[in-house]
């Protein structure tokens, strides 16, 4: 039996969307690209959890719940130009098939595509599974689902990328007495569940975001301490930690749907579909710890007719650090908007649409994705009539590049996004110039070099373009001389990574230290040390050796 309120999410959006007869007058800003549908098996229905990510290619790949080739039109997986030119790569099966990916699609180390369908298989347990597409269309399922197992069943959003270069995601479960589970996923298809949700630390756990301290966080739907959902942070172990208990009407929020944002200065933000002061929905923001939790905006067209209501997919954080998303409703039509607000809460339309049928789409309730280009791309729900476009929503913002990958060894590769790289003359990482190779116009490959964490740089004959993110350099620690020694004598540990070495402990006792160079730290034993094993934390994580250091009398 299904355990009941776990697919809210369909029926939320099934009637968000039917009241949602919408369109518009476009912003002089958005532009549809492409009317999904205009060819009978175009992609169509792309969904409010659907990740899209952006390709080696400069394509956005993605996926929809409907639409297809094939028999009951059960969803595909495509790409799309910045011009809006669409690219089916592979059209779902009918059940019992693997089919209906609500996930839309992340972008793996090895050029591959992972993202997730809601039902069918292929060994007949028909609950889910996690596939990979490549950009030539080649489709292999990687796990099925077996509904009663420690896996659960219907994973409803794409795996993430870790710092190790596996996936990690979720399924929110269908039966009785399961409330979701995360995974981790290798690339070459090893699954291990890592974590059960028991209700206490939330119930359908959606989209999880790699953090820039290593660790994952996202939403649960439901459950926490009032049933009304709950943040949390989850390490790559599985080890999770509710940091906020949505408490609902009318001063928090409640039922958040899509996942967070994460800005650089490591802030997280927000939306909930209902609660607030009206309890049509919020935006918010807390910290990693779980502190500072604000609501930063009820959306309340009580005060301002204007304002969305009902978000329910991600904001995305841009690169001019203010936040942008969708909200399936409001608008002085009723019929939904997308949006910007700053950090500090300051919060703008900029685009609404109407309720009638216009030319620019109904139901933005997609996630947008902010391409290297600058821009801003989205698409609209729509309902079985029509009105799924993509769209773009430029802003003016500057061109940039984009990493697949944040975290590395020195001497392993950064892979970069971008464009304009046919002209590429340098790349740095934190100042530091590096070698690298041009693969196409589009994307290029860098090796991390001996130095600091920091943005990665690519100089063009069109300019300088830099990273939206940090690219961490993971410290290694190989080695370390004498074997032993008292309290207050020298230690010298070798290694890669350590410029930045910012902690150095002997077991739990911290250690006075000097950073010699970037494969060698200068530690003194400190007092109450025993025999251990030394580690080193720099921005990019914790080296510790490989054999314990001896402490004698």
């Amino acid at each position: 039996m299904k355990r009941p309120g776990v697919d809210l999410h369909r029926r939320t959006m099934s009637a968000a969307v039917i009241a949602l007869m919408l369109a518009g007058v476009a912003h002089a800003q958005y532009t549809v690209l492409y009317k999904l549908r205009t060819d009978p098996n175009d992609p169509a229905t792309p969904s409010a959890i659907g990740l899209m990510s952006q390709g080696r290619d400069g394509r956005i790949y993605t996926t929809s719940e409907a639409g297809g080739s094939k028999a009951h039109q059960e969803g595909t997986a495509f790409a799309f130009t910045a011009s809006g030119a669409i690219t089916r790569l592979w059209d779902f099966d009918p059940y019992p098939l693997a089919d209906t990916p609500l996930s839309g699609l992340t972008l793996g180390l090895d050029g591959n595509y992972y993202g997730t369908t809601t039902s069918g298989s292929t060994n007949g347990s028909n609950v889910g599974t996690v596939f990979k597409v490549t950009d030539a269309g080649d489709f292999t399922v990687m796990h099925n689902f077996s509904g009663t197992g420690s896996d659960q069943a219907d994973p409803q959003a794409a795996p993430v990328l870790g710092a190790d270069g596996n996936l990690y995601g979720t399924a929110v479960g269908v039966y009785n007495g399961q409330f979701g589970v995360a995974y981790k996923i290798t690339p070459k298809g090893a699954f291990t569940t890592i974590h059960t949700f028991n209700a206490k630390d939330g119930t359908t756990p959606y989209q999880l975001i790699l953090g820039i301290d290593g660790n994952f966080y996202g939403i649960a739907r439901a459950g926490g301490n009032n049933n009304m959902g709950v943040v949390f942070k989850m390490t790559k172990a599985g080890k999770v930690t509710v940091l906020h208990h949505f408490a609902g009407y009318p001063t928090d929020g409640n039922l958040p749907i899509g996942t967070l944002a994460q800005a650089i200065d490591g802030t997280l933000y927000g939306t909930t579909y209902l609660g607030g002061s009206v309890n049509t929905g919020t935006i918010f923001k807390i910290s990693p710890s779980g502190s500072g939790y604000a609501v930063l905006h009820n959306f309340d067209r009580t005060v301002d007719i204007n304002d969305g209501a009902q978000p329910m997919s991600a904001m995305v954080v841009a690169t001019d650090g203010n936040l942008y998303g969708t909200t399936s409703a409001g608008g002085k039509p009723n019929a939904g908007v997308l949006f910007k607000i700053t950090p500090g809460g300051t919060y703008s339309n900029l685009h609404t649409f109407c309720q009638s049928t216009c030319a620019d789409g109904f139901g933005p309730g997609t996630p947008m994705l902010q391409h290297t280009n600058g821009t801003l791309y989205g698409m609209t729900h729509g309902n079985s009539l029509g009105g799924d476009v993509i769209y773009s929503l430029n802003e003016g913002l500057s061109p940039f590049v984009s990493l697949v990958g944040v975290w590395g060894k020195v001497g392993s590769s950064i892979e970069i996004l971008g464009q304009g790289f046919s002209s590429a003359t340098s790349v740095r990482l934190g100042g530091t110039p590096t070698t690298f190779k041009v693969i196409s116009d589009t994307y290029l490959t860098a090796t991390v070099p001996a130095g600091s964490s920091g943005f990665v740089t690519v100089k063009t004959s069109g300019g300088t373009l830099s990273s939206s993110r940090t690219f961490y350099v993971v410290p290694t620690a190989t080695g370390f001389s004498p074997a032993s020694g008292p309290v207050g004598s020298h230690v010298v540990i070798t290694g890669k990574g350590l410029i930045q070495a910012n902690r150095v402990t002997f077991g739990s006792k911290k250690a006075v230290f000097t950073v010699d160079s970037d494969t060698q730290v200068t530690a003194t034993v400190p007092t109450g040390a025993l025999t251990s094993k030394i580690t080193i934390t720099t921005p990019g994580g914790k080296a510790p050796t490989k054999t314990v250091f001896t402490v004698t009398p």
